[in-house]
């Protein structure tokens, strides 16, 4: 019994120790923000936290939504010109682009910064991996660009699918697209929060929607064209239909409809699906215009052929299995023939050659010992 207890404690010791080493062998997670990057020095050393509510304590239930994981603010120097950078990071890049469309506001201009970036006047937002920047400079200079762009350079990379940004946005069509208005969400804060057009209880979060909204100015009216995208067809039926019934009950105190909803003109709100993808048309558009913004809406499913002939349907990969079957048959028949031809014609003729029957049938050996 003493022998025993002494083992499970030694088994305990030595697990420990095990996991003791592990941890202290685990690789630290890179800083988030550099010390340094052309030019510019942090002054002081950067605050950092894993709660929403430090990045933005007005929006963290969006921030979470959107996968916050860490976040960090540092001040940096550069001669006669100061800047704050606010660096929040995500658990993929379908967060990070979320989290910038989220923040950035109507009227900021495009830049080329990271993966997309935006200014307006002393702030710069861009976002690249799964990272979001908001930098505001005490004045913007003419290389204030390029030196976020080494910054991007600088800041923590992310590869496999999480690298890569969702491709819902990609559906809208561009002609008359007011690109600083495009709103992505995964969850219903954020959707309501981005000045979403219909009730958060319609979409269907917990089916795992992604929603992108966006407005259009054209000729015959303006308004938003709403996208919705869920993981299957069978789930983006089932809410188109939810949709219809929403629209076709008219602004009632059962149907609560929000309130940029309410002020659409009845013409302009239609539906279409194609593939999981739902699209909404509100606003003032006409008719014609928001069919024409929903037939220009058309998922196209990425495929990969595995065979240079195309498509093999299950009957012909049996019908190809059995065919391999019989002709390994066959083969395998061929040479026991030939091997059986080879060896046995090779013994009748040894026999032969010494005098014996080619065959041993009719011959009658016997063994002798040979005792004395």
């Amino acid at each position: 019994m003493l022998r025993r207890l002494l083992s499970i404690a030694v088994l305990a010791i030595a697990s420990t120790c095990l996991h003791a080493s592990k941890t202290s062998a685990a690789p630290a997670q890179p800083p988030l923000l550099p010390s340094d990057f052309a030019g510019w020095h942090q002054a002081a050393a950067p605050k950092s936290s894993t709660a929403p509510e430090a990045a933005d304590q007005t929006d963290a239930p969006a921030l979470r939504e959107y996968g916050f994981t860490e976040f960090d603010s540092a001040n940096y120097t550069q001669a006669d010109n100061k800047l704050n950078i606010r660096a929040i990071r995500f658990a993929d890049a379908t967060g990070a682009y979320g989290a910038f469309t989220f923040y950035r506001r109507p009227g900021m201009l495009k830049e080329d910064i990271g993966s997309n970036g935006a200014f307006d006047g002393v702030r710069v937002l861009f976002w690249t991996g799964a990272t979001l920047i908001d930098a505001t400079f005490d004045h913007l200079t003419a290389m204030s660009a390029a030196q976020l762009r080494e910054l991007a350079a600088d800041l923590p990379k992310i590869s496999g699918p999480s690298s890569v940004a969702p491709p819902l946005p990609k559906y809208f069509p561009p002609a008359s697209l007011d690109q600083g208005t495009l709103r992505y969400s995964v969850g219903p804060v954020a959707y309501a929060r981005s000045g979403g057009v219909l009730p958060a209880t319609v979409i269907g979060f917990d089916r795992d929607a992604e929603v992108v909204t966006a407005n259009y100015s054209t000729q015959d009216g303006d308004g938003t064209l709403t996208l919705l995208m869920y993981p299957t067809p069978q789930m983006a039926i089932h809410q188109e239909q939810a949709i219809q019934a929403l629209l076709k009950a008219g602004n009632s105190p059962q149907a609560a409809w929000p309130q940029p909803l309410a002020e659409s003109s009845p013409v302009s709100l239609l539906v279409r699906r194609s593939g999981p993808i739902v699209a909404i048309t509100s606003g003032s558009f006409s008719v014609n215009e928001a069919h024409k913004l929903l037939n220009a809406i058309n998922y196209n499913a990425d495929i990969t052929w595995n065979h240079p002939e195309g498509y093999v349907s299950e009957a012909s990969k049996t019908a190809r299995l059995l065919l391999g079957i019989a002709y390994l048959t066959g083969i395998l028949g061929g040479a026991a023939i030939i091997l059986g031809l080879f060896f046995g014609g090779g013994r009748a003729m040894f026999r032969r050659l010494r005098g014996k029957p080619a065959s041993t049938l009719n011959e009658e050996d016997f063994i002798s010992l040979k005792l004395r």
